[in-house]
């Protein structure tokens, strides 16, 4: 007799044999090796093909982009090609010249700024610090660099990450902590990087710690104070250098957002004389162009401006004015190029943290001015997630949800936008206008007295959006 199990079917039972069930144990445990065999083999591929991407990184060799247009033919930027490729001839002659890669590293962040071409001099940058972090992992301005390369990327928590790590190493050094300062800001720290700047301008008073100091008081509404510190950090940069004239558009903006678009002039034609080809010197006459309702005068600023360096932002503004006067298939043309861009630089962050750029608050919007309000959610949504505490982030919630008509929802984000009392127009302008429609007059009214409605720096269409609801209080 066999000895037997007995499975239940239906209708009768099956009495299996100990030398069948044997052989099925035999056949189910070759199954299981046979399935961890592949899973071995996969997960090998897989650490073998990212080594073999890793190994390619490493012995990538970098060099400089040519510059677009009349860029191309300044003296600086022979300057600067003679400078990289000393640096790559030392690098050569001795693999462990840390100083030398760091000096790459640090033309190829200043050639992104520069250039905007940000996709290719991250990854550049990157390279060269990781190959001096191999050498020594606690190098300062390796990790400096890192974090920046980070913070460039919007990679805001993994940027924090690196600084907080540096200040360890050196904890006296003034710029780790405007580091600090940012990362905190991005992430919505806003309590902690007003402690890193105060401790910033504290060791060294300069450009980069004087305007950190005006970021943080026009985040908390005080643009007086902010415009006191950024002329600060103004007059403290050498005049011509790129960090100067993007110091001095930045005073720029801060009197357009209060309305003085004639000192906001002066300052952007200042900075076209010490660099005629400054991009963001033409952006600025574009918008107080557009200020004048000079569209087409707008339009070929801006124009100028992007045939000199890659930035979205640039482009976003001249679909803009497209928009404004009255060309809207060029408009909508290049609103679905950026949104191009934009994704396929995000979709690259995503696959690997050294190159690509979080860029889901710039396709919210983009998304939302072609209409496409789920989209412009999901991308909203996700750079929510990644910083909540974070007032343009919320900001930016709380619009889609505007646009998508569920005001209720946008109550809470615009809240915590507000959270700081920052006297932003369009931030103000927004925000009234979402608690009118969610029910809410007394507020809506309290915050639209705080903006005047004559601000040219509030685009048109919500202009005349705010200015109807403005009627109705």
């Amino acid at each position: 007799m066999f000895t037997s199990f007995t499975v239940q079917y239906p209708y009768k039972k099956t009495f299996i044999p100990k030398a069948y069930l044997k052989q099925f144990n035999m056949k189910k445990n070759n199954i299981y090796l046979t399935s961890i065999i592949i899973f071995i083999v996969a997960v090998a591929g897989i650490v073998i093909n990212y080594s073999v991407k890793e190994k390619a990184k490493q012995q990538a060799e970098y060099t400089l982009v040519a510059r677009k247009g009349e860029a191309a033919n300044t003296a600086e930027w022979k300057a600067v090609q003679k400078k990289a490729a000393d640096l790559k001839a030392a690098i050569k002659a001795d693999p462990n010249d840390t100083k030398a890669m760091l000096k790459l590293a640090q033309l190829f962040i200043l050639e992104a700024r520069i250039t905007g071409n940000h996709m290719y001099y991250d990854v550049a940058a990157m390279k060269y610090v990781n190959d001096v972090l191999a050498i020594d992992s606690l190098n300062f301005d390796a990790l400096v660099y890192k974090s920046l390369v980070y913070m460039s990327q919007h990679h805001f928590a993994d940027g924090l990450s690196i600084a907080h790590k540096a200040q360890t190493v050196n904890p006296y050094n003034a710029y780790v902590y405007g580091l600090l300062v940012d990362g905190n800001v991005e992430m919505g720290y806003y309590d902690s990087a007003v402690t890193y700047a105060d401790k910033m301008v504290s060791l060294r008073p300069d450009l980069t710690s004087y305007s950190r100091v005006s970021y943080l008081r026009e985040i908390y509404g005080d643009y007086p104070g902010a415009i006191s510190a950024m002329k600060m950090a103004v007059q403290a940069g050498g005049q011509g250098d790129e960090y100067t004239e993007w110091t001095r558009y930045q005073l720029a903006n801060l009197y357009e957002k209060t309305g003085d678009y004639k000192t906001a002039d002066t300052l952007y034609n200042t900075s076209l004389s010490y660099r005629p080809t400054y991009a963001y010197g033409f952006v600025g006459l574009a918008k107080v162009a557009l200020a004048a309702k000079d569209y087409h005068k707008a339009i070929t600023y801006y124009e100028k401006a992007d045939s000199v360096v890659t930035d979205n932002n640039i482009k976003e503004e001249l679909a803009d004015a497209y928009r404004l006067a009255g060309l809207a298939k060029k408009a909508d043309a290049l609103e679905n190029d950026i949104i191009s861009d934009l994704a396929k630089n995000t979709q690259a962050g995503d696959k690997d943290v050294n190159i690509g750029h979080y860029a889901d608050r710039e396709l919210a919007y983009a998304y939302l001015k072609v209409n496409d309000k789920d989209k412009a959610l999901d991308h909203a949504l996700l750079e929510y997630n990644r910083r909540p505490d974070n007032i343009d982030a919320n900001e930016t919630v709380a619009w889609v949800y505007y646009a998508r008509g569920e005001y209720a929802k946008a109550l809470p984000y615009i809240k915590v936008a507000m959270r700081t009392h920052s006297k932003n127009p369009v931030l103000l302008s927004r925000a009234a206008l979402i608690y009118f429609n969610a029910g809410d007059k007394p507020t809506a009214k309290s915050i639209i007295a705080q903006v005047s409605l004559t601000n040219p720096f509030i685009e048109p269409g919500l202009k005349t959006e705010t200015e109807g609801m403005s009627a109705k209080l």
